[in-house]
């Protein structure tokens, strides 16, 4: 039934790729994952972000998150987006006018969330995150999440957290293997066949080794043809957006030397297209151009059985192309637009270096100390001069285990910074504590920084719309933050399993960079807020019975009003110290193994946000109380093995059908904002795929 109304909205074939290397990260001895699933209280799963050497959650000083590659195939995902999306503590935002995606973790978005590739910090052009949903999804094995401050292992923007996108990797043995993907989705009730509207997407990708050689290559294409919404004519309240990935992989390999190099390539295009005037027959055309070229060569060599060695280096090319046009549909001619800021070229480029090293000087103490290096530069008609900044860190941390239930882990950073005033020692301390076989208790303090990012220090834009300058006397946020985890393993007896997880934090940040406008003009720079703070906690559980896993969270999480501390506005108009806001998230997966088949249902409900605002048009100026909707979101999606080469994925997104949600501000916001009205997303849609999975193995 559910094909056959498919049908009657989309034409669709596919082919999805799903490479089954195990990552390095993963020895040769771990177990293939038995569900889909993978969360913080599934003990065995193996972690590597933050970790001396490749470990079992359960050893890990870190509260964890992993999702699996099983997972994301079975989401039918078309980048990191769409795995993200029900995550506890999770959410995105989006600008309709750039057609980007901003991530949030904790109450803190943007340059707070470290994005890495392989542990290699991706390179974006400003506040947001928009390097995540330009990520081959085909390419990856595992997605870890750390919540909280891990600037002493990564150092700059990792405050709120850390995403750490792990690709597939070469595992060892004789291979050769061929992999396809197609993926056919409706948009709302918008969809042409493989081109147009809707979302497209193909994918092949290539593996082989031989005798601790290996390499291989693959290459994407995701279209996606816009959302028209309400709108008439050419312009669309979603931005058509084409990508073309390329990957390229080559390296060596022996149990104790591994060795490689990779390229990742993306060209993406999004098209704002505009209506025609009809009093001249014209309409102005941008396209937002993206490259960029991701270079990373990575070492670990095990010297022997107490000491490994580990380096990275990494140079990163980004380009941001505004191009518009004005189209004249009376001659049929097209001519570059002459307005100011019509016509950019924005250039980002990252050299980076690390190198660490892992001792083990008895059972009770293990050591590493690392060095970091890292220099950002850039360019461009928005962007004043030629800056560069170079960042030069050297790090130490320690494991004691003075009990077989006590890992105790301290670490420092020591920072040198030429473009502005780094903190010069980061601290933190990490502990565990196995209270029982089935119970451990973790608790943790850290400083976390954040360096004002070259957009915000150097940034110059003025035309019709914008007046944005930067402020090269910004210092950097820093934050002291305080973090607890409970993890449970309530229950393992035969097919049944149950555990329960529960974690806390407080984070209270200085100099919080954020734009203001200047007194007494209509331009705005960027300033450092003199405080701000979040808190809150999560409750989650996972229970297995054969086929069956069901996982379930709650959070509760609060972002500081600036506004309860400003006694003027606090006499006439009292606001609390916090706002909270609620979700709730549950998957629930069952496995046909019999048919080679799985179901998922996948459901997050974001509380209601409130916030507040000054209201200057107003005189006197009063603080206004600002509420964003509430809204549910959730997904079905089912995959099935058709031949030993071959399987589907099918499912519907956005099962209640979101598009706008309403908050009650009364003013415009920034730039790039709708008053009133923020995009959520498209409607109901329907994917069918098919994938390919050839393996000759050895």
């Amino acid at each position: 039934m559910l094909l056959y109304f498919m049908r009657s909205q989309l034409i669709v074939l596919g082919l999805s790729i799903v490479l089954c290397n195990s990552a390095w990260a993963q020895s040769a001895k771990q177990k293939a994952p038995d569900s889909v699933i993978a969360d913080s209280v599934r003990l065995r799963d193996v972690v590597v972000t933050g970790q001396y050497a490749p470990q079992s959650l359960k050893q890990s000083v870190y509260q964890v998150r992993t999702i699996s590659s099983e997972y994301i195939k079975l989401r039918g995902a078309t980048n990191v987006l769409g795995v993200l999306d029900n995550q506890l503590g999770v959410r995105f935002s989006n600008d309709a006018t750039l057609g980007e995606t901003d991530v949030e973790i904790m109450g803190m978005s943007g340059t707070n969330v470290k994005i890495l590739l392989d542990g290699i910090p991706l390179v974006d052009r400003g506040s947001a995150r928009q390097s995540l949903s330009q990520i081959d999804i085909n390419t990856i094995e595992r997605i870890e999440i750390v919540e909280g401050p891990m600037s002493v292992v990564y150092g700059t923007d990792a405050l709120a957290g850390v995403i750490n996108i792990i690709t597939k990797k070469y595992h060892g043995k004789e291979q050769l293997s061929v992999t396809a993907r197609v993926q056919e989705e409706t948009v709302g009730k918008e969809y042409a066949a493989f081109k147009g509207e809707g979302v497209h997407n193909e994918s092949i990708g290539v593996q082989w080794g031989h005798k601790g050689f290996f390499a291989g290559a693959g290459f994407t294409r995701n279209n996606f043809g816009g959302w028209s919404d309400s709108l008439t004519g050419r312009r669309k309240a979603w931005k058509p957006k084409d990508q073309l990935i390329a990957n390229g992989t080559f390296g060596y390999s022996n149990e104790q030397l591994k060795v490689w190099y990779r390229l990742d390539y993306l060209d993406e295009d999004i098209a704002s297209r505009g209506d025609i005037n009809y009093d001249n027959g014209k309409a102005t055309d941008q396209h937002y151009l993206t490259d960029r070229f991701t270079h990373q060569a990575q070492a670990v060599w095990q010297v022997n059985k107490d000491l490994g060695i580990n380096a990275t280096a990494s140079y990163q090319d980004y380009k941001r192309i505004t191009h518009t046009t004005i189209k004249d549909f009376t001659n049929n001619t097209e001519a570059l637009a002459t307005d100011a800021g019509a016509q950019d070229v924005s250039k980002f480029n990252t050299i980076f270096f690390r190198g660490t090293a892992q001792y083990t000087f008895s059972p009770v103490w293990s050591f590493q100390p690392g060095i970091e290096y890292r220099r950002d530069g850039s360019s461009g008609q928005r962007i004043l001069g030629t800056p560069y900044i170079d960042d030069y860190s050297v790090f130490l941390s320690a494991e004691i285990k003075p009990v077989d239930w006590l890992n105790i882990r301290p670490g420092v950073r020591l920072i040198e910074n030429s473009g502005y005033n780094a903190p010069p020692v980061i601290p933190s301390v990490n502990t565990k504590l196995a209270l029982r076989d089935n119970l451990d208790l973790r608790l943790s303090y850290a400083r976390g920084f954040r360096a004002p990012a070259l957009r915000e220090l150097y940034f110059y834009f003025f035309d019709a719309s914008h007046s944005i300058k930067g402020n090269s006397d910004l210092k950097a946020e820093y934050s002291n933050s305080f973090t607890g985890s409970v993890s449970w393993q309530a229950l393992e007896k035969g097919p049944v399993r149950i555990g329960v997880t529960a974690t806390g934090f407080y984070n209270d940040f200085n100099n919080r960079i954020d734009i203001a406008t200047i007194n007494g003009s209509d331009t705005s720079t960027y300033v450092n807020i003199s405080k701000f703070k979040t808190t809150g906690g999560t409750l989650s559980g996972v229970f297995n019975w054969k086929d069956l896993q069901v996982n379930a969270g709650f959070s509760y999480i609060a972002r500081y009003n600036q506004f309860s501390d400003d006694a003027a506005y606090n006499k006439d108009y009292p606001t609390p110290e916090f706002t909270w806001m609620p979700e709730v998230n549950a998957n629930i997966t069952y496995n046909f193994r019999k048919i080679g088949g799985a179901l998922n249902l996948s459901y997050k409900f974001n509380g209601e946000r409130p916030a507040y605002e000054e209201v200057t048009t107003a005189v006197p100026s009063f603080i206004h109380e600002i509420r964003t909707q509430s809204f549910h979101q959730a997904d079905l999606t089912a995959t099935k093995t058709i031949t030993k080469y071959v399987s589907v994925n099918v499912g519907v997104r956005n099962l209640f059908n979101n598009t706008n949600i309403n908050n009650s501000t009364l003013t415009s916001g920034q730039a790039h904002t709708a008053g009133g009205v923020l995009p959520m997303w498209y409607g109901r849609s329907y994917f069918l795929g098919l994938s390919f999975n050839w393996n000759r193995n050895k």
